[in-house]
C-alpha cells in the first residue's frame, strides 16, 4: 500500500534485505526530524544564534544573542511551564515563558510586549546583566527587569533614559569611595568616619549602595546614586580625607 515497507518479509525480487533497511530509514527521516528534541528548556522553535525558526527574530542587543517570537504571533496555548496568569496594569491576562510574553487577545494567546510593573519570580533562561550608573539591570527580548528585595521578585520596568546608549555589560570596579587620611587619623577613627558619612549621605540622598538597586525605584537610581556619592565625598573631605 503506497510506500509502506514491511521489514521481516521476503523482499521483492532484486532488492536485498540491506537495501530495504536503507530505504526504510530514508523514508522515515522527515518524520524523525520533526520529532527531534530541541535544546534543554527551550520551547518549540526557540533557539540561540544560528537556530532560527518561523515567526521569530534575533535579539543581539547587549550580546543577548537569542531568538524570540515576533510580536503579534498567535498560538493556541502558551508553552508548557509558562508562568501565569499574570495581570497587567490595564487588567490584561498574561503568561510568560523563556523571555516571550503572551496576552489573551481576540480569543487566542498573542505574543505581546511585557507589561511594565508586573513582577515575575525568575528571569528568562537567556538574559544579560547590564550596568547603568552602578545599578544592575537584567535584559532579555526588549524587556528590562530589576530586582525588588521587598517583593523578592523581578519587576518589568521601562528602560531608564539613556540606558540603551550608555549601559555596559561590565560590572563597575567598585561601588564605594576610597578615602585617604590627611591628618593621620587612626584606622579606627577612619572606619567610624566612613560609616557615619555613609549613613549621612544615604539619609540625604535616599540611596543606599549596600541595598539592591540602591533601595530606590529604578527610574531614580542613576540620579540618586550621584547624589549619594557627592554627599559622601563632601562629608569625608570635611573630616580631613582625600577622596578618590
Amino acid at each position: 500500500m503506497g510506500n509502506d515497507i514491511v521489514i521481516g518479509h521476503r523482499p521483492r525480487r532484486g532488492l536485498s534485505r540491506a537495501a530495504v533497511l536503507v530505504l526504510a530509514l530514508v523514508l522515515a527521516a522527515p518524520a524523525l526530524a520533526q520529532h527531534a528534541p530541541g535544546p534543554p528548556g527551550a520551547h518549540p522553535g526557540a533557539g540561540s544564534r544560528g537556530r532560527s525558526a518561523p515567526h521569530q527574530h534575533f535579539d543581539g542587543r547587549f550580546s543577548n544573542d537569542h531568538y524570540y517570537y515576533n510580536r503579534g504571533y498567535r498560538v493556541h496555548r502558551p508553552p508548557p511551564g509558562s508562568i501565569g496568569e499574570l495581570r497587567g496594569p490595564q487588567g490584561g491576562r498574561y503568561r510568560y515563558h523563556g523571555g516571550d510574553w503572551y496576552r489573551w487577545h481576540g480569543g487566542a494567546w498573542v505574543v505581546w510586549g511585557a507589561p511594565e510593573g508586573v513582577f515575575v519570580p525568575w528571569l528568562p533562561s537567556y538574559f544579560t546583566t547590564i550596568w547603568w550608573y552602578g545599578v544592575p539591570y537584567y535584559y532579555s527580548n526588549d524587556t528590562y527587569y530589576v530586582w525588588d528585595s521587598d517583593r523578592a521578585a523581578y519587576q518589568v520596568i521601562a528602560p531608564p533614559a539613556g540606558i540603551e546608549q550608555g549601559a555596559t555589560t561590565q560590572a563597575p570596579p567598585s561601588n564605594r569611595l576610597f578615602a585617604y587620611p590627611d591628618k593621620r587619623q587612626s584606622a579606627a577613627r577612619q572606619s567610624k568616619d566612613e560609616y557615619e558619612c555613609h549613613r549621612w549621605a544615604s539619609a540625604q540622598s535616599g540611596f543606599d549602595p549596600t541595598l539592591p538597586g540602591g533601595g530606590v525605584p529604578a527610574e531614580q537610581a542613576a540620579q540618586k546614586r550621584d547624589d549619594y556619592f557627592r554627599a559622601d565625598a563632601a562629608c569625608l573631605q570635611g573630616r580631613g580625607y582625600t577622596v578618590r
